[in-house]
């Protein structure tokens, strides 16, 4: 055993010094520390308190670190919260007597009558350190221990090391420096704030910071509503905060026994009566807690996870929180705010009932499916489906239901790269066509070979290839077909003939305008390598959620918006911050959109349509556009007018191109060619059914009207824009003789409620032998 040090002369005379010196830095001279009672000696230290300076310090005991909470739209339902330090700051006010009582009792009794430095306190503690050789004694005052406090955070805050170990270190150096700065403090700041930085910055328990954290953890009440055997429980814990913690059980027994601890201090400086007291600790502690779960970050909360770590990234990202991403992530961490999201908690509950029905999330086939929804003129995103657990820890490593990537989301909100949807994209083909001042209803010559030159414009020249493109199975193409009917049956060679007529410029500008953006990089498709002929049929990478936006708005009578996840962030003091905005405007003009709606609720309620999957309940007017992309991926996207826009995809989001949905088994039906109109369609309908019936959702079956200008009979085109010839025999697979091209049949077209729309279409000829709503086809599909 270490040989125990006596307690010579000298030593004793330098323990003294140290000591006088601290009681000086406290106000009170040398000879007073030794004065049998020690009279006066508070009165002393005031007295000297103007000529004690401590430059530079200055300690906000109202402005600490807290936690922020984020909620779903209705700013009720906490989905998450965050903090580096679990904390919420409340003032004295609303702290109860008992509570301060208790911290007063246990801490420091004389903290009333002191100036920064309990001299009495100082003198025990050496007495019983150093004079008998006990167990070391602290001595500090309730504002001391607050000055240490804030001195550590703010250590931590800095990563400074060197400075984290001077605000704990055991020595006579920091014990010095926190007196003389605890003078200072009292100068400044009057007792009822000093005692109220306490409550907030000390620590009460595991984790928790705050008197308030500390109440609500334990006993789910507010600080202002804690009893006396609340208070005293919270006050025992500071002494130790991992070892009396209460919800900890092995720690129990010690905490009711620094409880009664408290409560005997309490009555011995009568805060509370003889009555009360034993009652208090005939009380069992355990019978006294009512513990409140608190999740903290996204990790924890459920189906609301993948569109909190959504709004998380959204807050890094945005310039509006903070000039750094470091900025940002301590803002959230420690700003206090109150994080009010677009979340609509119905929405995002049957997305994800939706697509796990879809894809079950242990299915054998490994494939995904993630769904995106927004509030038309808005960009309000209402919530995510995906047939995954969030798991952002590496237990998703290993596990395939799990995931902590958001795949509903471009890369830089937490998602992947994007996924190719196949023909979900040709809405957009048909605005840029009617844009271009076209009819719906003009005869194209189509072929299955363009030379990809017949698309150049400025910003993209084509070259000396040609790109060969068919109908879906291997159909062959349609000679001529109008682009109403090129979308309602969903035919690519028709896209691909408009391409050359408007040329790809045209159809970037038309992407960019209703809201397209590469899902990896965030450019525009004229920025990116998806910048080719067969964008057309939507060999592009998007995310789910951008192609939401975009049928959102498909859905507000073109109304563009773009996605945002905050409507509303307040700082601690209740002050609104800016928020990124959804930049609403007019960006397709309404009689275009009306006709598009037209067309894609045709491609509902024909029978040579390919989104009959899209129908909804209650005779509700329906639109939708499915996609196949190869085998790598399906897609659809369909909306209720003005009320809500939903796109799904489905395929293995990670290994497409080893795991291709093809001769494969899916939730137990096997397929040899998977297509748009069997999983994301059903998938959007059911929540789209379920969506309109839990919101009671009105119906209006007047949106979708064409509009004369773009349904007028149209002119005839050839490729490119050149001569039309008309073909006197098809040499193209299952194709039909086309004779009379130049009369055009005009057929009353009604949708399902009953009501008839009157618009020309071009003729029909060569459709009877066409294969139709099967997907399969190279970067296109129905």
């Amino acid at each position: 055993m270490p040989k125990k040090k006596s307690l010579t002369v000298h030593r004793v005379l330098i323990l003294l010094l140290a000591y006088v010196m601290l009681a000086v830095s406290g106000g009170v001279a040398a000879s007073v520390l030794f004065v049998p009672g020690v009279f006066a000696a508070n009165n002393a230290a005031k007295a000297v308190i103007p000529s004690l300076k401590v430059e530079n310090v200055d300690f906000d005991v109202t402005s600490l670190p807290q936690k922020s909470i984020m909620y779903a739209n209705d700013g009720k339902t906490v989905i998450a919260t965050f903090y580096n330090q679990n904390r919420i700051v409340v003032p004295l006010s609303k702290i109860s007597k008992t509570m301060q009582q208790a911290v007063v009792a246990r801490e420091d009794r004389r903290f009333w009558t002191h100036s920064g430095v309990d001299v009495q306190g100082v003198m025990r503690a050496f007495v019983q350190t150093y004079l008998l050789d006990r167990d070391q004694q602290g001595g500090s005052s309730l504002t001391q221990q607050y000055v240490k406090n804030v001195l550590l955070m703010q250590a931590i805050e800095d990563d400074d090391p060197i400075a984290q170990y001077h605000a704990t270190e055991d020595t006579i150096a920091r014990k010095v420096r926190e007196m003389l700065i605890s003078v200072q403090m009292e100068k400044k700041y009057s007792k009822p704030e000093i005692l109220q930085g306490y409550l907030n910055i000390a620590q009460f328990g595991v984790n928790t910071y705050g008197v308030e954290t500390a109440a609500q953890r334990y006993f789910s009440v507010s600080a202002a509503d804690l009893n006396v055997v609340q208070s005293a429980t919270i006050a025992a814990i500071t002494k130790n905060p991992s070892q009396f913690d209460p919800l900890i059980e092995a720690n129990q027994k010690a905490s009711q026994n620094q409880r009664d601890t408290v409560l005997k201090l309490m009555l011995d400086q009568q805060f509370i009566t003889q009555k009360q007291y034993d009652e208090a600790v005939n009380t069992p502690l355990k019978d006294t807690l009512k513990p409140q779960s608190v999740n903290v970050g996204c990790q924890d909360t459920g189906d609301y996870a993948f569109f909190c770590d959504f709004v998380v990234h959204r807050i890094q990202n945005s310039k509006e929180f903070g000039k750094t991403r470091a900025e940002r992530s301590k803002l959230l961490q420690e700003g206090g705010l109150k994080i009010v999201t677009t979340l609509d908690v119905d929405a995002n509950a049957q997305m994800m009932e939706a697509a796990r029905n879809a894809i079950a999330p242990n299915d054998s086939s490994g494939m995904e499916i993630a769904m995106a929804s927004v509030k038309p003129g808005t960009g309000e995103v209402l919530g995510f489906g995906l047939n995954r657990y969030y798991d952002a820890t590496s237990a998703a490593d290993s596990d395939p239901t799990k995931s902590g990537q958001n795949f509903a989301v471009d890369l830089a909100d937490g998602g992947g790269s994007g996924w190719t949807i196949g023909s979900s994209w040709k809405p957009i083909n048909l605005i840029a066509w009617m844009e271009s001042g076209h009819s719906i209803n003009d005869n194209l010559q189509t072929t299955t070979n363009y030379p990809t030159t017949d698309f150049a414009c400025d910003r993209y020249s084509g070259g000396a290839d040609s790109w060969s493109v068919q109908n879906a199975l291997g159909a062959g193409t349609v000679n001529p077909e109008s682009p109403f009917l090129g979308l309602v049956r969903s035919h690519n060679t028709t896209q691909a003939t408009m391409g050359t007529i408007m040329k790809l410029c045209k159809v970037a500008d038309t992407a960019t305008e209703v809201g397209y953006h590469d899902a990896a990089t965030g450019e525009t498709i004229d920025k990116t390598s998806q910048f080719t002929p067969s964008m057309m049929i939507g060999s592009v990478n998007v995310s789910p959620l951008t192609m939401a936006s975009i049928y959102a708005v498909y859905a507000s009578n073109g109304v563009q918006c773009n996605p945002i996840a905050l409507k509303k962030v307040t700082d601690r003091d209740g002050n609104d911050l800016k928020v990124p905005s959804a930049n609403c405007h007019q960006a397709v003009d309404k009689d275009i959109i009306q006709t598009l709606a037209y067309t894609l609720n045709q491609g509902v309620v024909r029978a040579d349509g390919a989104g009959g999957t899209f129908q909804l309940n209650n005779g509700r007017k329906s639109f939708g556009k499915t996609g196949t992309s190869d085998d790598l991926a399906i897609s659809g996207g369909s909306f209720i007018p003005n009320q809500i826009a939903t796109f799904a995809v489905a395929g293995d989001a990670q290994n497409p191109y080893s795991n291709r949905m093809s001769n494969m088994t899916i939730n137990g039906v096997y397929a040899n060619v998977w297509d748009g109109s069997m999983i994301p369609a059903p998938a959007v309908r059911n929540f789209l059914n379920a969506y309109a019936d839990k919101k009671q959702l009105p119906i209006d079956n007047d949106y979708g009207t064409p509009v004369s200008k773009y349904t007028t009979t149209g002119k005839y085109y050839g490729i490119g824009g050149r001569a039309y010839t008309v073909p006197q025999q098809s040499t193209n697979n299952n194709q039909s003789t086309t004779q009379g091209q130049g009369q055009n049949q005009t057929e009353s077209q009604g949708n399902q409620t009953g009501g008839t729309t009157t618009t020309p279409e071009a003729n029909q000829n060569g459709n009877q032998n066409q294969t139709q709503n099967q997907g399969g086809q190279t970067n296109s599909g129905q």
